[in-house]
């Protein structure tokens, strides 16, 4: 989980960084930029009724911080606890945007810094943003696109390929990221090597052509090995962003709701004092992001500090994780929603989940150091003609298809194969969360 962040900022080490002015305690900085807030933000801004975004708690669970709500959006309800699956092209990989298992989802996550490179975000404006774009009829999710600013700087620091970044592996590609100073973040296409400046304005704009029911602040990413003073910097330079972020929303609203991004890393005290500042702010929600850590139990002991803190009347995002081990630590500490690539990254390589209520029996029988996983490109099923991926499974896949032949479509590469496996995968995660929600009326979680 960590490796991702540590590479970004490897690669950003070699940019252009400028720290702001003297520096001040965490606490001290807080103080001062709340004082400065009151001025800036009027009383409206923070009792203004949202009749077109707000949250409802169904059930409080007797056994934890674990909850069922219902988020209300311009587009739809959004059921929580929820799995949001990336469509960063604007398009669910494999998949496409409309259609079983996606409009299953009821939130989708789309990358900003991505549409703003190709086709462009005047382009899907004047399509009738995002939904209309892509036909999409339920809620949309925008980040700021500053974790991929950030990851851009990783393309010459000779990582291996699996760190999952755009340009890993490639040791001629030099960083595309020129500077990170107060203003923003100045950095090359990787399109067209364009010079671009994303700043928390920009991004904020260009989250309004895209037309998202919830948009993202510009925040800056580190990784959980970054020393103790820069990561204060960090989130001294986070907030004044998020600050920027939400006065440039509030200029002009557009029926979407903005969610704060809490930071920190793993110092409790730091994401105490990230929560604090930005949930005096009127932000309509909460995501808690930046370095989790370099192992899940990291982020556990972060969620453990933090999440009491958080706001209970406003819905709670966990950024960039999705996997089904994290939700199953994290849903107990009150998160929300939950988004990540993982279940159509593991399909194009040919692996396949099993929904760990009804059917991990497989997945151990079939070795995965992962139990909620099994490989599809084992040679054991090669022959395995009278069974579904999974026997419990209603999707389309395991009724229509043997093991065997799935088999066979990976290791022939077939594209269909990343095809039928993204569409098991994203139906085990949404049935998957679907039972989390059962277990949480009934105070089993």
């Amino acid at each position: 989980m960590g490796r991702c962040v540590t590479a970004i900022a490897a690669g950003v080490a070699r940019c252009n960084i400028q720290f702001a002015g003297p520096r001040r305690s965490l606490a001290q900085t807080s103080c001062i930029l709340r004082q400065e807030h009151s001025r800036e933000f009027s009383d409206a801004d923070f009792t203004e009724a949202r009749d077109f975004f707000w949250m409802d708690v169904l059930h409080q669970s007797s056994k934890s911080a674990a909850r069922v709500c219902q988020i209300h959006t311009p587009h739809g309800v959004i059921r929580t606890p929820s799995f949001v699956p990336v469509a960063t092209n604007a398009t669910v990989k494999s998949v496409g945007m409309q259609g079983s298992p996606v409009d299953d989802a009821d939130l989708v996550f789309c990358n900003t810094l991505h549409l703003m490179m190709r086709p462009g975000t005047q382009l899907v404006a004047d399509a009738g943003g995002l939904h209309g774009f892509t036909g999409r009829k339920k809620p949309l999710i925008t980040d700021s696109g500053g974790f991929q600013v950030f990851s851009l700087a990783a393309g010459d620091m000779g990582l291996s390929p699996d760190v999952g970044l755009k340009g890993a592996g490639n040791t001629s590609r030099p960083s595309l990221v020129e500077s990170i100073t107060e203003k923003g973040v100045a950095f090359r296409s990787y399109a067209d090597s364009t010079r671009l400046m994303l700043t928390p304005e920009t991004s904020v704009l260009a989250q309004k052509q895209l037309g998202a029911d919830i948009i993202i602040p510009l925040d800056e990413v580190l990784p959980y090995n970054a020393s103790a003073a820069h990561v204060e910097a960090a989130v001294e330079r986070t907030h004044r962003w998020e600050t920027r972020s939400l006065r440039q929303h509030l200029a002009d609203r557009r029926q979407q709701a903005m969610y704060c991004v809490v930071h920190g890393a793993t110092d409790a005290a730091l994401r105490a004092a990230s929560i604090q500042y930005l949930t005096s702010l009127p932000f309509d929600g909460v995501a808690v992001g930046g370095s989790f850590g370099k192992e899940r139990q990291d982020l556990i002991n972060m969620l453990e500090a933090c999440s009491r803190l958080l706001p209970p009347h406003k819905p709670r995002h966990l950024l960039g994780i999705g996997d089904i081990e994290s939700i199953q630590l994290a849903v107990p500490h009150g998160l929300d929603t939950f988004d990540s690539c993982y279940p159509t990254r593991l399909a194009r390589h040919g692996s396949a989940l099993v929904n760990p209520f009804h059917g991990d029996v497989c997945a151990r029988a079939d070795g995965h150091k992962h139990t909620h996983q099994i490989s599809l490109r084992k040679g054991k099923y090669r022959r395995d003609f009278d069974q579904p991926i999974d026997a419990n499974c209603t999707c389309s896949t395991c009724q229509q298809y043997s093991r065997a032949y799935v088999h066979h479509l990976v290791k022939a590469q077939e594209f269909v194969a990343g095809t039928f496996l993204t569409v098991h995968n994203m139906h085990v995660m949404n049935t998957y969360v679907s039972c989390l929600r059962e277990r949480i009326y009934a105070n089993d979680i």
